[in-house]
């Protein structure tokens, strides 16, 4: 199911990123090359712009200047939909699933919607998808009945169902207790091994030094530290951003 590109290549390339509404700076000329396969978690204070980042990669948001290159393409003007087919999946903070629709049919919409698929092939990505974020067990149940973990897997899910190169995650282990969060970490753990390429914003910190090889810092709209994890944890400019001290 998944879709790789060959082991080094920069699957996706943000150069030089600015998001501006109005007279409000929310990114400011970011740059950001991430490779197939890797594991980048994003972290930063609330109106760091880290959501904002995700919907200018995956289209939600079109940049007010700079360029986005997915797979070598340029898919700076390429709406979300066309995105979602080249193999990018992405889930949202808040899950807001089709309530009076099963599990499997929130999956199908992802599968059609997103990826395309028709007939047989949408039904079996859409079960795949369900298998991959542990999920086939509620197939049948009504969306709107799940748990808030349900309904986060059931959001991991229908991002899988459009087989993702490139899967975009906003704080979903976000309001999920120390057990949830541990199980929903098995689960992305298991995703990342099977080579889906993942760029993960999370305030659950711990959450993502469990999966994540490479983190990033997002402050006012510019990267701060960038590097492996623990060394980014200890920097004095991330210090400087959660404890509010100068860069």
């Amino acid at each position: 199911m998944t879709r790789t590109a060959g082991a080094g290549e920069a699957l996706l390339e943000v150069d030089s990123v600015a998001k501006s509404y109005g007279a409000l700076d929310v990114l400011t000329a970011v740059h950001l090359s991430v490779p197939a396969g890797q594991a980048l978690g994003i972290v930063g204070p609330n109106g760091a712009g880290k959501s904002t980042l995700l919907s200018v990669i995956n289209g939600t948001e079109r940049a007010t200047a700079g360029t986005v290159r997915f797979g070598g393409r340029d898919v700076t003007a390429t709406p979300a939909d066309a995105r979602a087919r080249a193999g990018m999946g992405r889930t949202f903070q808040v899950p807001r699933p089709f309530a009076h629709l099963t599990v499997f049919e929130n999956a199908l919409a992802g599968a059609t919607a997103g990826a395309g698929l028709r007939g047989r092939a949408a039904d079996d990505r859409a079960l795949a998808a369900l298998a991959m974020a542990d999920m086939l067990g509620v197939a049948n149940t009504p969306a709107g009945a799940l748990p808030l973990l349900g309904r986060k897997r059931l959001e991991l899910a229908r991002a899988l169902a459009t087989d993702p190169r490139l899967l975009l995650l906003d704080e979903i282990a976000g309001g999920l207790t120390e057990a949830e969060c541990d199980s929903l970490v098995a689960t992305i753990r298991s995703l990342h091994t099977q080579g889906i390429t993942i760029i993960w914003i999370e305030h659950v910190v711990r959450a993502l030094l469990a999966v994540v090889e490479r983190l990033v810092c997002l402050a006012t709209g510019v990267i701060v530290a960038d590097g492996e994890p623990s060394e980014v944890m200890r920097s004095d400019a991330v210090r400087a951003v959660y404890l509010g001290g100068a860069l």
